[in-house]
């Protein structure tokens, strides 16, 4: 039996990665893929290039990760990152909230830069900027870029590993969507929701259990299982945890090209739990023609 491979999490250079759409999909192809879904960070503006590129025998699932928040029983807000699959783009209270994110990101980068040059970095916070898109979503990774190019790091992870990390001093919050009401957008745009790396402490505090069992009753369609930054103790948790909850299981790998040591495929997810959550879906993938 020839085995279906389906990774359901990357990133292009609508975002913070480094492959355009068009040459993300030919990657992914090129790779073995079956399945592919776009998930750029707070956009869909990658969607049409990477259909009309789509090579043969591959599908296309369009998505985007949105940034999400989420309170933690000590009163803290957690960062949660939410993955939308085959919603409408133009569903009116997502491209209200899309277009917000957007705004705060670019805010959040230019700080970010400021308070870099400010403190004598190489760093020219308008370069940095001008380097994208009107509508594009701006990351911590592109400040990272900018490092390395200016020589101050070898690499992104260097980058974030000394400045751009949690307790780094150039860390500035920015105000996401609480991840309820993402759900529910996203519900009423007719798509599906999973929630990326849960339990990746690496990143930070992390969500609870009880807070996703409360989300599988809001309408939460999935967990991501497998990815990269879950340890096979975390992905054993996780897995008990959704089949507790009646959850779809995913694995993806967050693949952002250059930008991170991740290689596309290398974490898949099975073919039953796409199907589970195609099923939940109004629209269906989009196939090479």
């Amino acid at each position: 039996m020839v085995r279906v491979r389906i990774d359901l999490h990357t990133h292009s250079t609508v975002s913070d990665g480094t492959d355009s759409p068009g040459d993300l999909v030919r990657i992914a192809a090129d790779a073995g893929l079956d399945v592919i879904a776009l998930t750029d960070h707070d956009t869909t503006a990658g969607w049409d290039t990477a259909v009309r590129s789509l090579p043969p025998g591959l599908r296309l699932v369009p998505g985007a990760e949105l940034s999400c928040e989420a309170p933690a029983a000590d009163g803290r807000r957690v960062s949660v990152h939410l993955l939308a699959y085959l919603f409408d783009p133009a569903a009116p209270a997502l491209v209200v909230e899309q277009q917000r994110l957007r705004r705060e990101r670019r805010r959040r980068l230019r700080v970010m830069a400021e308070h870099m040059a400010a403190d004598g970095l190489p760093v020219d916070p308008d370069e940095v900027l001008g380097e994208l898109g009107p509508d594009a979503p701006a990351g911590r990774p592109h400040l990272a870029r900018a490092l390395v190019r200016a020589g101050l790091v070898r690499t992104v992870d260097e980058a974030f590993a000394r400045f751009l990390g949690g307790g780094r001093g150039y860390l500035v919050p920015r105000s996401d969507t609480p991840v309820a009401t993402a759900i529910d957008m996203i519900n009423e745009a007719g798509g599906v929701t999973v929630l990326a790396h849960p339990f990746a402490s690496s990143r930070g505090p992390t969500i609870s259990e009880d807070t996703i069992a409360e989300l599988a009753e809001r309408g939460l369609t999935g967990v991501e299982v497998d990815h990269p930054d879950h340890d096979p103790a975390t992905r054993r948790r996780l897995r008990g945890l959704a089949d507790d909850l009646g959850l779809v299981r995913t694995g993806s790998s967050d693949y952002h090209g250059s930008n991170k040591t991740l290689v596309i495929g290398q974490e898949t997810t099975e073919p039953d739990q796409f199907e589970a959550l195609l099923a939940q879906a109004t629209r269906a993938p989009v196939a090479a023609s």
